[in-house]
């Protein structure tokens, strides 16, 4: 309801006369805050863990998606492999797909460049539009290319005998841009959900000031998210393994970040903040977490707690350094070979 008020307000506020429209800004910064807490929301779904029945958590979770532009079901399941592997960098390298240090010393230079530029906080930005704007339009288009591609050479392959294959050839169709038949229709529906309510909402406000508005407020978003997510995995001193002798408890523990923010941002990132009790248990909704936290300190003594001064610090870590275990900046590579 406030993400309805907060909208309904911007076609009243837009053509008032003189500074009067200047009052945009903090409406803005409010859907923000508000699009962060619906990702965090939609990420509970994504565990099971914000209503007690599969089918709530199920239907939220693509209500909250659409909201986001974000296909939950698929999001979901990628975040579960992380869950599952947090700690081991031989199998997940983190939300940036970092490389390790041999894989990045053969790359040329001019590679290496691209490569921290793509990894530098301001990219935040641009990569947010992305993932929430583009990046599943883009999957489900491709995809259905793929799909295209396979039946077209079936065809030319057959001839018109092939006609009758082709159903099962769609049923039994992988793609890399999707890997269940779940996913694709998630995806789908998200698709069908997101473009109608962009128009809906263009024709409403007029597509200026709503794509002005919209992606002001997904690409700030989507920064915020992938920065804190980024920064509870990616820290000095953070657990970073390889498979052999990976510890779950060990990358719950020394491989997530908690972050001390104030108590309005806690509201706002729904306590995801308190991340390490989140990763020994990602049942625990986000209304328990403090708690749960709170009374399981024996477990987290070798948790790391960053302040936002920290942030910044965490950035440079874009690397995995296989041999001795740990997250190194591009200097410490370059000094070290």
């Amino acid at each position: 309801m406030p993400v309805v008020v907060l909208w309904a307000s911007i076609p009243k506020l837009a053509p008032l006369p003189g500074l009067l429209p200047l009052l945009l800004v903090p409406v803005l910064l409010l859907l923000v805050l508000l699009s962060a807490r619906s990702f965090a929301l939609m990420h509970d779904c994504g565990h099971g863990s914000l209503f007690s029945t599969p089918l709530l958590n199920r239907a939220a979770g693509f209500l909250l998606g659409g909201l986001n532009a974000i296909p939950q079901y698929p999001w979901s399941r990628g975040h579960a492999f992380h869950h599952k592997h947090n700690g081991n960098w031989a199998l997940y390298r983190g939300p940036s797909s970092l490389l390790s240090v041999e894989q990045f010393s053969a790359l040329s230079a001019r590679q290496q460049f691209w490569y921290g530029l793509s990894r530098h906080p301001l990219m935040l930005f641009p990569g947010g539009f992305f993932y929430l704007i583009i990046r599943a339009r883009l999957q489900l288009l491709l995809g259905s290319c793929q799909w295209v591609s396979a039946m077209v050479s079936h065809l030319a392959t057959r001839g018109w005998a092939g006609v009758a294959d082709l159903p099962q050839l769609t049923r039994d169709f992988k793609s890399s841009h999707w890997y269940t038949r779940g996913e694709l229709a998630d995806l789908a529906a998200n698709t069908v959900v997101v473009l109608t309510s962009w128009w809906l909402m263009g024709q409403w406000l007029g597509h200026g000031l709503f794509w002005t508005c919209y992606a002001t407020v997904m690409t700030l978003s989507a920064a915020i998210f992938i920065c804190i997510f980024f920064v509870q995995h990616n820290f000095p001193g953070s657990y970073a393994n390889g498979q052999e002798g990976w510890s779950y408890l060990r990358g719950a523990t020394e491989g997530s970040s908690n972050l001390q923010l104030p108590a309005l941002l806690h509201w706002f990132s729904a306590d995801i903040a308190f991340h390490s009790i989140h990763h020994l248990c990602e049942r625990i909704p986000n209304y328990r977490l403090r708690a749960c936290h709170q009374a399981n300190q024996h477990l987290l003594t070798e948790a790391t707690y960053l302040r936002l001064q920290d942030i910044p610090s965490c950035f440079r870590l874009i690397l995995w350094d296989s041999q001795k275990l740990k997250l190194v900046t591009i200097a410490e590579a370059m000094a070290s070979s």
